[in-house]
């Protein structure tokens, strides 16, 4: 999240909305619009707390989104690295598995998490799980070791597909458009109800704290559900391939470690040389 964007978002949106209650203030009766300030308070407070309740819900909801996201690709990059040492089990395809598995790796840390931080990504799959899948598919597994292994990876294969859902479900964002335009329409009008308690005769400080406090505090919350909604891309908080890299990582660690020499068809990226 782009800390800094959000603090101007902020602070514009607020400077805006007190000057419009000191503006108003000018003009407003003493005592506010209300004549009874008791029944309005009360009101107020029915808009308040059923727009509070509401978005935190939907905050709730965003933030689980969220955390599948990141289990997901936590998950992703597990099987890859599980994923490795099982086609060593296979040696009649083992080495093509390997190369094609570190190539599935560079190209979810690189040009598909592009896609999903720009939303691009859409129905897009990883390639190199197709290629994945025709090289299994010419495997004719034979004694007990290689048949356990050949079930094992399909299991695992399922798995894999399984956490890549969960990873790239919120590319797309999760809230819909009508509860948008539901929020900011809740927005406008506790901003337009707070207009009717300008009272010439507070001072000019306590008049724009409060609408100030309330403008900072709905930002915020609306930022903080932006941020949920796409939780891909640049900026603080935002999800990184940071697990798939670490797997990387871990798997050249691995093949040094046994002498493994594998040659992956693909550049640094994942694309096919």
């Amino acid at each position: 999240m782009n800390i800094l964007f959000g603090l101007v978002v902020a602070v514009v949106a607020t400077t805006i909305t007190v000057a419009a209650m000191l503006v108003v203030r000018r003009r407003a009766p003493e005592g506010s619009y209300f004549t009874d300030g008791d029944r309005a308070s009360g009101v107020f407070g029915v808009l308040a707390t059923g727009f509070s309740i509401l978005l935190g819900f939907i905050i709730f909801l965003g933030f689980t989104s969220y955390d599948e996201s990141r289990s997901g690709a936590e998950t992703e990059a597990t099987v890859v690295a599980q994923q490795v040492q099982t086609a060593q089990f296979l040696p009649d395809a083992g080495a093509e598995l390997t190369g094609e598995l570190i190539c599935y790796a560079r190209y979810v840390a690189g040009p598909e998490w592009d896609a999903l931080a720009s939303g691009e990504l859409g129905d897009q799959i990883n390639p190199w799980g197709a290629e994945m899948f025709l090289t299994i598919s010419t495997v004719d597994p034979k004694s007990a070791v290689e048949q356990s292994a050949y079930d094992r990876w399909m299991d695992q294969t399922s798995d894999r597909e399984q956490a890549r859902i969960a990873r790239v479900h919120g590319a797309e964002g999760i809230i819909p458009v009508p509860l948008w335009l539901a929020l900011f329409a809740i927005s406008a009008v506790i901003f337009a109800y707070l207009l009717f308690f300008a009272d010439p005769g507070e001072g000019r400080v306590p008049q724009g704290m409060l609408m100030g406090s309330a403008t900072v505090v709905i930002t915020l919350l609306l930022q903080l559900l932006m941020f949920f909604n796409h939780p891909h891309g640049d900026g603080v908080g935002r999800l990184h391939p940071i697990a798939m890299e670490r797997s990387l990582r871990v798997i050249d660690i691995q093949a040094e470690a046994v002498g493994l020499d594998v040659t992956a068809p693909c550049d640094d990226h994942g694309n096919a040389r």
